[in-house]
């Protein structure tokens, strides 16, 4: 891939939910899962064992996330806080504020990111040693290999090949959530789909006019793994300790996913 080719992807990074709902949302013909291609690796990292309940750890993802797509710094220093001693590593909770700026913008994702470290920083100085984590554990591919990683990771989140109108008039969005998005960013394997999905209903929860994203990201939670019962769960933890009108509006996208979704009790 030439480098001229790299940066242009990357420059479009906070316009890439709005191609994702869009794609997601309006997929052609039967939303059918297809998974050649992810490989072996990818598939154990994002199956997660199905509960009704999210754990402490999990709970703390989506506050984490709508705390900063919001710009609330105090608030967000004590999910921060509450996820690191529910055992959050430092480096999921850093993944969980690098991807969001897919999601919010580099601006938010880079103030949150500085919020981080000052509550790291803190906690050392009242001696929490936090455990750092790990960093992915492969190489992420490149060129056409980049590419064809993420379209798979893509048709798997999504339920179908993402084709529709916006992706026609403008391929070129599509292109970039396939080597971006959905390849660097999700085959990065040190944060499990789950929880980046837990991440970005939350984002997205908390920013108004994005309704369709957010209603698309519920379905898509489900696809990887998540049940219903564990996002009313989340829709409970944002009522209680994050604000009353994005867990209104993750409610109502819940129920849209649900209802649109064979099988499933809305």
């Amino acid at each position: 891939m030439s480098n001229t080719t790299h940066a242009k992807r990357h420059a479009v990074a906070p316009a890439l939910a709005l191609a994702l709902a869009l794609g997601m949302t309006a997929l052609s013909g039967h939303a059918t899962a297809q998974t050649t291609g992810v490989p072996a690796t990818q598939a154990m990292t994002n199956s997660q064992p199905s509960s009704d309940t999210l754990s402490a750890k999990q709970q703390a993802i989506p506050l984490i996330a709508s705390f900063m797509a919001a710009s609330d710094m105090p608030r967000l220093s004590t999910a921060l806080n509450q996820g690191l001693d529910a055992g959050l590593t430092i480096s999921e909770a850093k993944e969980v504020l690098v991807q969001l700026y897919a999601y919010a913008g580099f601006p938010k994702s880079l103030n949150a990111l500085g919020e981080l470290l000052k509550v790291v920083e803190a906690r050392k100085q009242r001696g929490i040693h936090d455990a750092p984590g790990r960093e992915p554990s492969r190489a992420i591919p490149t060129g056409d290999a980049l590419v064809a990683v993420g379209t798979a990771n893509q048709t798997k989140i999504s339920g179908a090949p993402v084709k529709n109108a916006v992706t026609d008039f403008a391929p070129v969005i599509n292109q970039f959530l396939q080597a971006h998005l959905f390849g660097d960013i999700f085959e990065r394997d040190n944060l499990d789909w789950q929880s980046r999905e837990l991440a970005t209903v939350g984002a997205l929860a908390a920013m108004p006019g994005v309704e369709a994203q957010l209603r698309s990201h519920m379905a898509a939670s489900m696809r990887v793994g998540l049940t219903a019962a564990q996002l009313r769960q989340l829709i409970q933890v944002l009522a209680e300790r994050g604000d009353a009108q994005a867990a209104s509006r993750a409610d109502a996208a819940l129920t849209q996913a649900l209802a649109a979704t064979p099988g499933r009790r809305p």
